[in-house]
């Protein structure tokens, strides 16, 4: 594989970690811990792996020589840093003993239920320290929920002498890991399985998690975009850029971004939710922070959108709810497109159904038909920038007759979702990545099973991070997913009481008048440590450093 200037400097690069994890390693144990919400029911259906304790790795004089080999999966969407989990984890079980192997199951947990795999030599590992992307041993989507699937991952498992398996995944991956970790443990199988927190929307935090990994590299890539944009807006001076940034169930990119970048107009999908914002009432708002700059002499600007935002409106929401109720119904299925939509509208009510026939049609369509493997609508196909510039464009027509608006409105639109995926991991997303790999390797030497590798205090210097793991069960709740209640892990939403939130709130009006727009650059590997070393704005004003 030919490598650029770039890969083989970082390939130099040694990742820093917690001063617990530079050596033998003991756990201290915490209280018992429940879930978020829905105690009994999670109880329930988590015997074995419910109420564990928070775990803390501290420094030891000594540790066992254990021997473990482990298995690694990659599951989802790619995000920055997934190699350096790997490098971490391989890393650490190789020092707890050189014999122990790890394997890489190829194309996520389907490589798992296929036999699919690959061991993961120091040859190969040390090709893809501190790189971006997943293709080490790629990743997949396929759902671990069945019983048979269970059954022929521990076929392979028990033929590679397995201890451990390690999830790499968001909400929905690691929820995964949970059932399977209950799973072995009902039956005794004597494996183990661990989550790692990734997800560059940044909705897999809590307590417990302080930020997924790749949140940081995407946020500071999307703002190197934005931050380009903004400086051929403001030397065009022609254009109004209407700019989508991933982000379906949550808005912590757009937000991250907006702080970064300072835009005219960034939308909080929490906020337009909480303040039942109707979708006019959207396009009210950005029309009239485009008509304030006209009047200025300003006919350019740029707006930040979540790709979600048209989920949190909460007549589009209400509508979505019942069409996913009417989509999960027998008599759906088996029916063509065209029979499809005749069918969800026959079944709406009379409120929903106004609703629906309100919008656009490629985006009633697009919410009634394209839906993803976990049955959620596939927001990022819809084309919100559009939609918003179009409808804001009418607006401004509308009030160029009434004689509210002279001038121009000219727009161009941007989705910035896979430009940031696979970007290579600031050194942030390369230390965190490495220690919760490390963490990992710690949690499983030390026989735990259905926790989540987490590290804390991620605003002070890499030394002082604190590492450990939390029960996945505790971060669980019941909800409904394809017309059923089933457990899954909470996504944590944008605080609208929270600091980043605030801080936002506190600079928008600012903002949208005048061209206060800041230009981050791109991300950089060397140099003083406030530039190289430094959170996501959100992060730090999360815990006010």
């Amino acid at each position: 594989m030919k490598k650029s200037a770039l890969q083989l400097a970082r390939a130099d690069y040694q990742p820093k970690l917690p001063i617990a994890l530079q050596g033998a390693v003991k756990v201290k144990e915490g209280e018992p811990t429940q879930s978020v919400d829905n105690q009994e029911e999670i109880k329930k259906l988590f015997p074995n792996t419910y109420g564990m304790p928070l775990v803390e790795f501290v420094p030891a004089e000594k540790q066992e020589n254990k021997k473990m080999n482990v298995g690694v999966i990659l599951s989802g969407g790619q995000a920055p840093g997934g190699h350096n989990v790997i490098t971490g984890l391989f890393d650490t079980i190789k020092k707890l003993n050189p014999e122990n192997k790890l394997y890489g199951f190829i194309l996520g947990p389907g490589g798992l239920v296929d036999h699919n795999y690959m061991e993961l030599t120091a040859d190969i590992v040390n090709e893809y320290r501190n790189t971006g992307g997943f293709d080490m041993i790629g990743s997949g989507r396929t759902k671990l929920e069945k019983v048979d699937q269970f059954e022929k991952g521990y076929e392979i498992i028990r033929e590679l002498d397995i201890q451990a398996v390690v999830i790499i995944g968001g909400d929905d991956s690691n929820t995964n890991a949970c059932v399977l970790a209950e799973y072995y443990a009902a039956k005794n199988y004597g494996v183990q399985v661990i989550g790692c927190p990734k997800t560059i929307d940044g909705d897999l935090k809590n307590e417990q998690i302080e930020t997924s990994f790749g949140f940081d590299t995407a946020c500071k890539t999307y703002s190197e975009l934005i931050g380009n944009i903004e400086r051929d807006c403001n030397s065009a001076r022609k254009y109004w850029h209407f700019i989508k940034v991933m982000g379906r169930s949550a808005s912590h990119i757009a937000l991250e971004c907006a702080l970064q970048t300072q835009p005219n107009i960034c939308l909080v999908s929490e906020e337009v939710e909480a303040k039942n914002m109707s979708l006019d009432d959207v396009v009210e708002y950005i029309a009239e922070a485009v008509a304030n700059r006209a009047a200025d002499g300003n006919y350019f600007g740029t707006v930040i959108i979540p790709e979600g935002v048209i989920e949190f409106i909460p007549a589009i929401k209400k509508l979505i709810a019942q069409l996913n109720d009417v989509l999960a119904m027998p008599e759906a299925k088996g029916l063509d497109r065209s029979e499809l939509i005749d069918f969800a509208k026959s079944h709406l009510t009379e409120d929903n159904l106004k609703v629906f026939n309100s919008l656009p049609t490629g985006v009633a369509r697009q919410l009634a038909l394209d839906r993803d493997p976990h049955g959620n609508v596939q927001v990022s196909l819809i084309e919100t920038e559009k939609l918003l510039s179009t409808m804001v464009s009418v607006k401004i027509e509308k009030w160029k007759k009434e004689g509210k608006y002279k001038g121009k409105f000219a727009t161009q639109h941007h989705f910035f979702g896979y430009e940031g995926r696979c970007a290579a991991p600031s050194n942030f997303d390369a230390d965190y990545c490495y220690a919760l790999g490390a963490s990992a390797a710690q949690l499983i030497a030390n026989g735990k099973t259905g926790y989540m590798a987490i590290v804390k205090n991620t605003t002070a210097p890499a030394n002082e991070w604190k590492a450990g793991g939390v029960p996945i069960t505790m971060m669980m709740n019941m909800e409904k997913r394809n017309g059923e209640m089933k457990p899954v892990i909470r996504k944590a939403l944008v605080e609208l009481d929270g600091a980043p939130f605030k801080e936002f709130v506190k600079m928008r009006d600012v903002w949208a008048r005048e061209t206060a727009f800041v230009y981050p650059g791109p991300i950089q590997y060397w140099g003083p440590s406030e530039v190289c070393d430094r959170t996501t704005m959100t992060l730090a004003l999360e815990q006010q450093k």
